[in-house]
């Protein structure tokens, strides 16, 4: 069972704390990168490539038959697979509306708002803007 999203939340600004310098904190974005499990091929193609990213990001959202939204994503970028990671441990699973009750304050409180280059902030805010939209569109 996955854990609550808030409880997810509060894990992610917990590990990040742990972490004295912004070269540790992207090192274990990084590593949460890694961990993910490599989208299949079928989904690596431009019908499924999110705008607005520099680096590439293939992003599919669906919808289970318990009503919750699946995400599953990858970037070629290992920082940007890193804030894949982040994203889909905190909404992938959920129902529409706990996707669209929870803002992505947490990125602001970890720091990575001020620590991230003006075309990766862009490119988080497609990958927001796509789940947000996404959990809209499959809640019908």
């Amino acid at each position: 069972m996955n854990k609550n999203i808030t409880t997810e939340i509060e894990e992610i600004i917990d590990e990040f704390s742990f972490f004295d310098d912004w070269a540790d904190r992207y090192q274990h974005l990084i590593d949460l990168g890694r961990k993910l499990p490599n989208l299949p091929e079928k989904y690596q193609n431009d019908s499924y490539k999110l705008s607005g990213c520099q680096s590439t990001v293939w992003f599919v959202a669906d919808k289970t038959e318990d009503n919750l939204i699946q995400f599953k994503a990858q970037s070629d970028a290992a920082i940007v697979q890193g804030l894949v990671a982040l994203m889909l441990r905190v909404y992938s699973g959920r129902t529409a509306a706990e996707i669209l009750s929870t803002n992505p304050d947490f990125l602001t409180e970890i720091g990575l708002d001020k620590h991230l280059s003006p075309s990766r902030k862009n490119g988080l805010s497609a990958m927001i803007t796509k789940i947000r939209t996404s959990a809209s569109q499959l809640v019908k």
